[in-house]
């Protein structure tokens, strides 16, 4: 394997900027690597063909003594819920197969104007709905620890591609816990911003009081930096958060020097027995825990009463606002059109290009949501499931007086088989139950790898919630943490993976 593949996204960028390797050299790299074993992992959907020549250009800008962004040059992969202007945008669904927005997600702009280079758009669940990526109309991607275990989901593409040395950096977005659950199962760092922290404008919507766009990386310092080129108020989005933000990466640089944990008082929810996870999950949150207290940190238990109804109020606000914002896809505007024979009305044409056009699950949560906003079981619904959000808020707020973050495990299990739990709803659902609270708080949450499950030998993370607007501390005590992790497994997690050849398996 290309040594430039294995380079950090922070290493990668120091080479470019001191001339060691060129852009296109690592975009090349990068394409080979794809070329090479994408056919069985199936993180992309799209391969950006003009990859390259945006490459070769900023090495021209560089060379012409032009003062670029500090990832200048870095391959991104982006996920497929995110319009681009070069590349077709589909959201995993047969409905926009082909799209090509006229205009650039915010986060694209920005990633552009910053010189980072578009090298895809990777695979996910349809419109984001799912845990595993197996509800893409395009077909599953696979966990390149296990190509026949899920990557997680709904953003399993962009943390495969990361995770299979395909793309050093990607973004992602997280409704539920799509940015973290797939990192928990792939053995990679997932941030989810504080809710209005990163502009959503450009974000194909699900839910869009629960959207948030944030990074999958390495490393805790690559997601920081990619952070920091994304994050701002964008006008173009009413919900955009209009604070300065500090430098991410430079709370990343502090947490990985040490002393962080020292004083550091992590919550551990009373709510949240052992019993409701795998054995090699608990394990490895536990011996994490034990290495933060050995540094100092302190360990405080803190009561978050409402977190367990998370699961059941999201599965209400979240299929509401899905059925709102798919209403738009109408067979009218834009996407697929299906005409059924003989003198078809508009309704006519609407049905049957839905009815083709939308996958079994979107069609489900569509038809939840259609049925919690009916006349008669709104207040029933959805109106009690917003209460339950806000004394989850509450709760949170109750909890960060008394700690600075809070530490779970970031999922249940370790990556399940493709296709184990894809006719068992609930039980796919019940695979975001410690994610889901932050999305419904707004608060942010990061996951990084914590070790490797003893049954199975496969990725577990740790999360980390902290306050709403408190994303720095986020990348302190992960960097942290992550640096003491890194000193006890004598590498990084990765380095354990299987290598991919491209054979089948």
């Amino acid at each position: 394997m290309s040594d430039i593949i294995r380079l950090s996204a922070a290493d990668l960028a120091a080479k470019l900027r001191a001339g060691e390797i060129s852009s296109v050299e690592a975009t090349r790299a990068h394409l080979d690597r794809i070329a090479a074993v994408d056919g069985d992992v199936h993180a992309f959907l799209h391969v950006n063909a003009a990859a390259e020549q945006v490459a070769a250009d900023i090495d021209a800008r560089r060379a012409a003594g032009e003062d670029l962004g500090e990832l200048a040059g870095v391959p991104l992969a982006i996920k497929d819920v995110l319009v681009t202007t070069d590349m077709p945008s589909t959201s995993g669904s047969k409905i926009l197969e082909g799209y090509m927005s006229p205009y650039d997600a915010t986060v694209v702009a920005r990633s552009r104007a910053a010189g980072l280079v578009p090298i895809g758009k990777t695979n996910m669940d349809e419109f984001a709905m799912g845990s595993s990526t197996e509800h893409s109309a395009y077909g599953p991607t696979h966990n390149p620890w296990d190509l026949d275990r899920i990557p997680g989901g709904s953003g399993g593409g962009s943390a495969a591609a990361v995770a299979a040395f395909e793309a050093p950096l990607a973004l992602g977005s997280d409704t539920g816990g799509s940015i973290r659950q797939p990192a928990h199962v792939t053995g990679t760092v997932g941030l989810k911003p504080t809710y209005g922290g990163v502009s959503r404008y450009g974000a194909i919507a699900l839910a869009s009081s629960l959207d948030q766009v944030g990074p999958v990386t390495r490393t805790v310092l690559d997601s920081a930096l990619l952070h920091d080129v994304i994050a701002g108020h964008d006008p173009n989005d009413s919900t955009s958060l209009t604070d300065q933000w500090p430098s991410f990466a430079a709370a990343a640089r502090e947490g990985a020097r040490g002393e962080v944990l020292k004083g550091l008082k992590v919550g551990v929810l009373k709510e949240l027995p052992d019993s409701g996870f795998q054995a090699g999950v608990a394990e490895s949150f536990r011996a994490a825990l034990a290495l933060m207290e050995a540094q100092g940190a302190e360990i405080v238990e803190v009561s978050t009463p409402h977190f367990g109804y998370g699961v059941a109020a999201y599965y209400l606000i979240l299929p509401a606002e899905a059925s709102s914002n798919l209403a738009r896809f109408d067979s009218v505007r834009y996407g697929l059109r299906v005409t059924p024979d003989g003198n078809a009305t508009v309704e006519d044409v609407m049905a049957a290009t839905r009815d083709a056009g939308f996958g079994d699950e979107v069609k489900r949560r569509i038809i939840l949501g259609t049925y919690a906003l009916s006349s008669g079981y709104f207040d029933a619904y959805y109106g009690s499931a917003q209460k339950v959000r806000t004394l989850i808020q509450q709760d949170f707020h109750s909890a960060f007086e008394q700690v600075d973050v809070i530490a779970t495990p970031t999922a249940p299990t370790t990556a399940f088989r493709l296709g184990e739990q894809i006719d068992d709803p609930l039980q796919m659902y019940l695979n975001d139950f410690t994610t889901i609270p932050a999305n419904l708080a707004g608060v942010p949450g990061i996951s990084l790898p914590s070790g490797l499950a003893a049954e199975d030998g496969l990725p577990v993370g740790i999360q980390f919630l902290a306050p709403a607007r408190e994303d720095a501390r986020l990348y302190r005590a992960g960097a942290a943490l992550e640096a003491v992790l890194v000193d006890h497994w004598g590498g990084p997690l990765l380095d354990r993976a299987p290598e991919l050849n491209g054979a089948a398996r």
